[in-house]
């Protein structure tokens, strides 16, 4: 792991069993509604009123969200639609470009729970996404 998520890890976890689980997905459901404002995102509308999940394994953070009426908004019941789950390297390397969910899953580095249908749909439709350039300038800064 990551030298900076090594360090971070113990304190997030630590957060993680204190916070309650909704408030641990605000930030991350304002991220994507943000992106979404910013036109860098565009939910299809096969997306409308599911609920999804990202969890970051070796972190022990879990952000529940769901997508209603082309907005994402934090979910509150644990229950989802479809859960993503991988280690926070893993994850960046997809946000990179660097590795594609295929490759991970297949490696078994992703699992992806629920709705089998709906899981396509998702890959598909990040695969499709244009990233904006700024991301690549991220991903350069971040830590491999």
């Amino acid at each position: 792991m990551n030298p900076v998520l090594t360090r971070l890890q113990a304190p997030l976890q630590r957060l993680a069993a204190h916070v309650p689980a909704p408030l641990l997905s605000l930030h991350f459901a304002a991220g994507l509604e943000i992106a979404r404002r910013l036109k860098w995102l565009s939910p299809p509308p096969e997306l409308d009123g599911r609920s999804f999940a990202i969890n970051l394994r070796d972190l022990g953070l879990r952000h529940a969200f769901c997508c209603r009426q082309g907005q994402f908004r934090p979910h509150w019941p644990q229950a989802v639609d479809l859960e993503l789950s991988a280690s926070t390297a893993d994850f960046l390397a997809m946000l990179r470009g660097q590795m594609d969910a295929d490759t991970l899953f297949f490696q078994r580095r992703l699992q992806i729970s629920g709705d089998t249908e709906l899981g396509l749909i998702v890959k598909n439709w990040l695969d499709a996404a244009e990233r904006p350039a700024w991301l690549d300038k991220l991903a350069s800064c971040l830590p491999a």
